[in-house]
């Protein structure tokens, strides 16, 4: 009877389906890639490695970069989309690859909102809306009323069509009833070498691209085109403050994962998430970019902010007319 009883408990062990590593318990049991949609050397990769670093120890495994450039972030975006959904991949995304994208390109292999699992939103990167100095405008007021009264004849520099600091102008141009003229460039650093020699007249970047040109008055500060002040720039209000009201160009950044992830390893990836942002080094770290900690940092409000930021940038590119091939 007893060998009976051993092959038959033998046979229910070998019929049974092995339980994958997140449902017995041990995950993560290997090394995490987080995924940069850009080159190596950027804002977003240098927050990304820090991030990783901090991330290793609550979770007790070692966490590498993997830079995943092209098409505005989309490459990367595609190859965690179709990873496996384990939590062992995850990308490191910013507004575009997760929210603008979708309606900027015309092709996409994979759907910000229903391809991913969201983790952690992360924070923003406020922008700032800086003009040339020889321009007679202190203020945003006075800035929407010489473009009124000057149409077609004020310029913004971007740093490259659909760029945020393009959309940024569409935007404002839309919000304020101006018609302020669009010039892309290739990248920030030539956009803002014309803003400073007054070749364009204005243009929306981050803010601590800019700090240093407005604290030596070679470019003057308008207002921050975020929902709230900086503690970079306490002292200058918001484009929403002065009268654009729900103006916010903000560059997000947030965490997810494939689609179908599970439940309990996306839970685990948000507190560890968690507790690497508390670490002392990465929020200095933070604080030393500019990055401003998301108030909600739980999956469902980066889900509900994914959704909304879809929204808000399909109106803008459609009514602007804009896509990239």
């Amino acid at each position: 009877m007893k060998p009976l009883l051993n092959v038959l408990a033998l046979s229910a062990t070998i019929l049974l389906p092995a339980l994958p590593a997140s449902a017995a318990g041990d995950y993560p049991s290997q090394t995490l890639r987080l995924v940069v949609p850009f080159p190596p050397g950027g804002p977003t990769d240098a927050l990304a490695r820090r991030l990783a670093d901090g991330l290793s120890k609550p979770l007790g495994q070692t966490v590498i970069v993997e830079n995943r450039a092209g098409a505005g972030g989309n490459i990367g975006a595609e190859y965690v989309a179709n990873a496996k959904p384990d939590g062992y991949t995850l990308l490191f995304g910013t507004s575009g690859p997760l929210a603008i994208n979708t309606s900027l390109y015309d092709s996409l292999n994979y759907d910000p909102r229903t391809s991913f699992e969201p983790i952690v939103r992360i924070g923003h990167l406020p922008n700032i809306l800086v003009v040339h100095p020889s321009l007679p405008a202190a203020n945003l007021e006075e800035l929407i009323g010489y473009a009124r009264e000057n149409p077609d004849k004020l310029s913004y520099a971007s740093s490259d069509n659909g760029a945020s600091s393009h959309l940024a102008g569409v935007l404002f141009n839309d919000m304020a009833g101006t018609s302020v003229l669009h010039v892309p460039y290739r990248g920030t650093g030539p956009a803002l070498n014309d803003l400073l020699g007054g070749q364009v007249s204005m243009a929306f970047t981050d803010i601590l691209t800019a700090l240093p040109h407005v604290r030596s008055g070679a470019l003057r500060p308008i207002g921050l085109a975020a929902a709230e002040r900086s503690a970079a720039l306490p002292e200058l209000p918001s484009l929403h403050e002065q009268g654009l009201d729900g103006y916010d160009v903000s560059v997000f950044f947030g965490i997810v994962a494939p689609a179908g992830t599970p439940d309990t390893v996306v839970e685990k990836l948000n507190q560890a998430f968690g507790q690497a942002l508390d670490d002392p080094a990465v929020r200095d770290a933070l604080q030393a970019q500019g990055i401003v900690r998301a108030a909600d940092a739980t999956p469902a409000g980066l889900g509900s902010f994914i959704e909304a930021e879809v929204d808000k940038w399909r109106n803008v590119i459609q009514s602007a007319n804009i896509t990239l091939n």
